[in-house]
């Protein structure tokens, strides 16, 4: 069975799974039908690698346009890794779905809408998969308990992704008008004959559409009002298949449609912004991930933060491009795309482990109950494992990703202008930044919301099959790394097509990583994995001659006050208070203490504490936006008054302007 035929029986599993889960009886088996969909299109990306499907008519038309579908190799790519963890979630399903059957429906849509979106050949059937995919993850959202908050956080989540769309429609009505034609290959021909100002209109309005869903600045502030309000389940769907989707849309978009080789001024230009809003964005999302004392918003900013990354070396591959650079361009394009396969797996083991603990406790707090202590080796590994990856410690995939990261940004010195030069130069400290907080923020992560004392009152454990897929997904990230050599391969024919350069195997020397050469620099995952455990018999030895000899255990001193361990065990907000108070200017943290009284003021009952920080956006800009609707919705409310002397007013003037317009 060819690509084509296992992605066609994906579609028509998801389908059924949508029809049929409005019915409460049938929600296993739609959950059955999910996870097989996911792994049916895992399948076939792994078929169809490295030379991407055949083309394909689907036999409609949108707009006049014939429909017709084909997945590139890097499309291919992004959609099977962001999938792996997908099967998993599906199949476990969402602990807050209820029993209406919308988040079942909503994960549906989402896996059509990016499968639409990687693969659909024109403007007008993109746009509709985008609707789709943001559809389905309202849909998952609204089954996961909206009302508790009003669905506020799904209203946002839409507003900011609907300023994405608005931006997306003109600037497929931009390529349209300047090809001649909807479909993605009248794009990158046109963009020969078109001029500079098209490409920069077409180039920005495609950054703020896709990145809107990728959590660019400003919009990642709805990533974690929406994260909080859904599952690990919907999360893992958010940040595998729905983040890598929308990043490939905005690749393909910028290294094919734009046609930067007639356009060099352009393209350098537009990658100088895309590193600049990357680099901000991923320093500004990881230092609120590291304030985060809920599992989900913590993951959410660090999904914004690994997308940031992705967005900075898909500028690096717009200067390297433009100055015909094309083997560094290659390298930086490619390692975006190790990048977030990684971040996917990685991601997705971390986003069941939180649904684990809420399993579990009934929380998603990050606090310290022993989770590992009890719950068994598997979830210990693969938690482990994805916090490392996304922490950046050797030998997991995130590391390779990021030292790539900071390879392909000190190969800056080729570049011809100082300019481009001293831009990579900043990126380097910012992504230093950016990287050494993420640190911080996994070790909390892992510290507080994984390990500690286990508590006396907590008597449930993570359930296995949650432990289970987390030691899966974690394995399948040290397995990115160490075999990275085999896997970079399956992108050789598609740097070939967009850049005539062979990048990916040049990164690639027998069992070392390299950044196009071993005199430059090289590590090997696939030797660590050996070495490690080896330099492991160490410490190992230090143990065992620890064990022949008595120890004496005292409890931890805590100013004198307590024996007891637990009352000396660190929270989230004494973790992260030193980082709150270092970067106050960013934070802009907020206190309160609120006293309740009984019978008289003199006699406090209650003592309540708060401390927050401050969402940068929402105060600066969010708000005043709303602020200036609702004060003209005051202003036109007099529209709606009801006065009919009013109403003949309004259609006299209306009749005197038509009349005035007719005579000019």
């Amino acid at each position: 069975m060819n690509a084509n035929s296992l992605l066609g029986l994906a579609v028509a599993v998801w389908a059924l799974a949508a029809i049929l889960s409005p019915v409460r009886v049938m929600h296993r088996t739609v959950r059955a039908l999910l996870g097989a969909g996911c792994l049916l299109g895992m399948l076939a990306c792994i078929v169809a690698l490295p030379l991407g499907t055949s083309p394909a008519v689907l036999g409609i038309s949108l707009a006049s346009h014939p429909v017709s579908f084909a997945v590139e190799p890097s499309g291919l790519w992004l959609l099977g890794f962001g999938l792996v963890p997908a099967i998993f979630a599906c199949w476990l399903g969402s602990p807050l779905a209820g029993r209406s059957g919308r988040w079942y429906a909503g994960a549906a849509f989402s896996l059509l809408g990016a499968l639409g979106v990687v693969g659909l050949q024109d403007g007008t059937s993109l746009l509709v998969a985008w609707e789709v995919m943001s559809l389905g993850g309202a849909l998952m959202l609204a089954g996961e308990r909206a009302e508790e908050n009003e669905a506020k956080p799904i209203l946002l989540m839409l507003a900011l992704l609907e300023v994405g769309a608005v931006a997306l429609v003109f600037a497929i009505i931009l390529l349209d008008h300047a090809a001649g034609g909807i479909g993605f290959g009248s794009f990158a021909g046109g963009a020969t004959t078109s001029s500079d100002v098209v490409s920069w209109f077409a180039g920005i309005a495609l950054l703020v559409g896709f990145g809107a869903k990728l959590g660019l600045m400003p919009f990642y502030e709805w990533f974690p009002r929406a994260y909080s309000s859904g599952s690990g389940a919907t999360g893992a769907l958010f940040s595998g298949v729905v983040l890598n989707a929308a990043y490939f849309a905005l690749s393909r978009g910028w290294n094919i449609w734009l046609n930067v080789a007639v356009h060099p001024d352009t393209a350098f230009g537009l990658g100088v912004i895309a590193i600049a809003a990357g680099v901000i964005s991923a320093i500004l999302a990881v230092l609120f991930a590291f304030q985060q004392d809920d599992w989900r918003a913590l993951l959410s900013y660090s999904s914004a933060e690994n997308a940031s990354i992705a967005i900075v070396m898909l500028g690096v591959t717009q200067l390297f491009r433009a100055d015909h650079l094309p083997d560094l361009a290659g390298l930086a394009w490619t390692v975006a795309l190790l990048h977030l396969a990684g971040h996917a797996l990685a991601k997705g083991a971390l986003f069941l482990t939180a649904d684990g603990v809420f399993l579990a406790s009934g929380n998603y707090d990050i606090v310290q109950h022993g989770w590992l202590k009890r719950s068994g080796f598997l979830l210990g590994l693969g938690a482990v494992f994805s916090v490392m990856s996304l922490a950046s410690i050797p030998p997991q995939a995130g590391f390779v990703s990021e030292w790539y990261v900071f390879q392909s940004v000190f190969q800056g010195f080729h570049l011809s202008s100082f300019v481009g030069r001293l831009v990579l130069v900043l990126a380097g400290a910012g992504l230093a930044l950016a990287a050494a907080v993420a640190l911080a923020t996994f070790v909390k992560l892992f510290g507080l919301g994984l390990l500690g004392l286990p508590d006396v009152d907590v008597t449930p454990l993570v359930p296995r099959t949650n432990a289970i897929s987390v030691g899966i997904l974690g394995l399948c990230v040290l397995a990115v790394a160490v075999g990275a050599p085999l896997w970079l391969n399956a992108l050789a024919a598609d740097a070939q097509a967009l850049f005539n350069a062979n990048s990916p195997q040049a990164m690639v020397a027998g069992w070392l990583l390299v950044p196009l050469t071993d005199k430059f620099a090289f590590i090997s995952p696939s030797k660590l994995i050996i070495v490690m455990p080896l330099l492991a018999i160490l410490p190992v030895a230090l143990l065992w001659l620890t064990r022949r000899r008595a120890v004496r255990r005292v409890p931890v001193w805590f100013g004198g006050m307590t024996t007891n361990p637990r009352d000396a065990m660190t929270t989230a907000l004494t973790f992260s208070n030193a980082m709150r108070t270092f970067y106050s200017f960013v934070y802009q943290p907020t206190i309160s203490t609120t006293r309740e009284h009984e019978q008289r003021e003199y006699f406090i009952k209650r003592l309540v504490f708060a401390a927050g920080v401050t969402d940068l956006f929402e105060r600066h800009l969010f708000d005043p936006a709303v602020r200036i609707v609702n004060r003209c919705a005051e202003k036109l409310r007099a529209l709606q008054s009801g006065n009919l002397n009013f109403y003949l007013a309004l259609i006299g003037g209306l009749l005197i302007a038509i009349l005035f317009l007719t005579l000019l």
